[in-house]
């Protein structure tokens, strides 16, 4: 029933708003977070554990045989055949850090880093050849060798708390007789 004397009430405004209802993305995300939550909490704290591998050496150890310890060898001199024990293990040369010159490069924005590193490597009793900005890509901080340094690189390794050694690729800017520093942050 309509009243024609009556004017039409005016209703406020429809809202367009209503409930929204999160996306299948949003939530799957959210369940996402809160599983990888879970996850660094529950493994959190515990200390990792080293394997044992003296069972696995000894199982790789060859035993001698009987015939082995009776002299028969397959060429038949009747001599036994050498074992590893019997072998003189070659000591390796001590490294002279004196004598071992350090290339000490800087692969950051932060000024002045190869000459503050280069002295920490002299107070660490290396003799520095040269510091300067490295222009490349390395991904962490890295001491490369040059063939044959290898235990010189993971002793300077060592002395200034780098984890990363890797040889050296001669065929770039870096030496084929001295070991190669190229920081990528401050050495802590």
């Amino acid at each position: 029933m309509t009243f024609p004397d009556r004017p039409a009430p005016v209703l406020p405004p429809r809202s367009e708003r209503g409930a929204v209802l999160p996306s299948p993305v949003v939530l799957l995300s959210v369940l996402a977070v809160v599983l990888a939550a879970v996850a660094f909490v529950a493994t959190r704290g515990e200390e990792p554990t080293e394997r044992d591998i003296s069972a696995t050496t000894a199982a790789a150890t060859p035993t001698p045989s009987a015939d082995d310890e009776k002299g028969d060898d397959e060429s038949g001199s009747g001599e036994p055949t050498p074992t590893p024990e019997d072998t003189p293990t070659p000591t390796p040369k001590p490294v002279d850090r004196g004598a071992t010159p350090v290339v000490v490069f800087n692969n950051t924005q932060i000024k002045g880093l190869a000459g503050r590193v280069s002295e920490q490597v002299k107070s660490a009793g290396w003799k520095v050849a040269a510091a300067d900005n490295w222009y490349g890509t390395v991904p962490a901080t890295t001491v490369y060798y040059p063939q044959g340094k290898k235990a010189a690189a993971q002793l300077l390794a060592l002395d200034l708390g780098v984890a990363r050694i890797k040889p050296a690729d001669t065929g770039s800017d870096m030496s084929a007789t001295s070991l190669t520093l190229i920081l990528t942050g401050e050495l802590s």
